[in-house]
């Protein structure tokens, strides 16, 4: 929590300059023309742009307040947005954002959309939609935060989300993208045994979170992030991968163990160069995929940096990071 305060800091004080290694925590890319636009976990979504993915700018914030409907909803909200997810669908972009009471699954995840992302542009402009889904305390045993938007071979749209609690869920979303289809359609996608009542932060081996699904070679590919983030030289996050020909599973690692019972191959862990690696999107730009995620730096006091790196895939079409070291 410290830690995600101090970036919160760092990004204030260096608003509009432009650096080649950026703090940010929980990072997603998206393409307007020239332009790559990054948004990550910070005060109202802090939001970054590069013509290169190498050289960024930091562009401000979507959320200059907190939305009415947060504090409404949420009792104990502490000003926490985390990990948004942005895509571009029939016209605009859709922002998905996380607000939750700390280490609970108080918890909502939230829409904004806009028809640029340009700031120089006249139509740019950031409109609240509130609340897409909700997770309380004593209700649900799964949490609202770290939504990921997925479009199935049909071009149905999916929302997988979650963290700790029961596991990973995925869940159909309305052609609009902005509720919850009727009947609603569910699934666990991933878990990990859960021993823990209540306090996650004492979860142990069901540490999990932030899905991530990207298609390729046929298949829907399942990134997550297995145990602890933010506390570190103490964190050991690191990114897991299974995979599926449907996407609501059942997705399963080399090992042919499903995600759903604990299964995961490893994509990518810290080493003595890194406290952790985690939280990762994936994406095809210009032909290139890339593996875009954060990483404590242990040359640079555990800050948390941008990691992009180009992804390669096997001859059994699994993937791997090129050049990491």
């Amino acid at each position: 929590m410290k830690q995600i305060i101090i970036i919160i800091i760092i990004l204030i004080l260096t608003s509009g300059k432009v650096f080649s290694q950026i703090f940010v925590h929980d990072p997603v890319i998206t393409q307007q023309n020239d332009q790559y636009y990054l948004f990550c976990t910070g005060l109202g979504i802090t939001v970054w742009s590069s013509p290169d993915m190498k050289n960024w700018t930091e562009e401000g914030r979507v959320f200059d307040e907190t939305p009415q409907w947060v504090s409404e909803t949420l009792n104990d909200f502490a000003g926490h947005m985390w990990a948004p997810d942005i895509i571009y669908y029939n016209g605009q972009y859709y922002l998905y954002y996380s607000v939750s009471a700390f280490g609970k699954n108080n918890s909502c995840i939230g829409l904004a959309t806009n028809k640029t992302l340009n700031p120089e542009d006249p139509d740019f402009k950031w409109i609240d939609h509130g609340k897409v889904i909700q997770s309380v305390p004593g209700r649900d045993e799964w949490n609202a935060i770290d939504p990921a938007i997925a479009f199935d071979d049909a071009g149905q749209p999916w929302m997988s989300f979650g963290s700790f609690w029961n596991g990973l869920k995925l869940v159909k979303l309305n052609d609009d993208l902005k509720s919850v289809t009727q009947p609603e359609e569910w699934y666990t996608i991933a878990k990990r045994q859960r021993s823990f009542e209540s306090d996650v932060r004492d979860a142990g081996d069901a540490a999990i979170e932030a899905p991530f699904i990207f298609k390729k070679n046929g298949f829907y590919y399942l990134f997550v992030s297995f145990d602890y983030c933010c506390r570190g030289p103490e964190s050991t996050y690191k990114i897991m991968v299974g995979r599926s020909k449907t996407i609501q599973g059942p997705y399963m690692d080399k090992a042919g163990k499903s995600l759903a019972n604990g299964g995961g191959s490893l994509v990518l862990e810290g080493d003595e160069n890194w406290y952790a690696i985690g939280h990762n999107a994936a994406y095809t730009f210009n032909g290139i995929d890339y593996l875009v995620c954060h990483g404590y730096d242990a040359h640079d006091n555990g800050r948390q940096k941008l990691i992009i790196k180009e992804m390669h895939w096997d001859s059994d079409y699994w993937p791997a990071v090129k050049d990491f070291k």
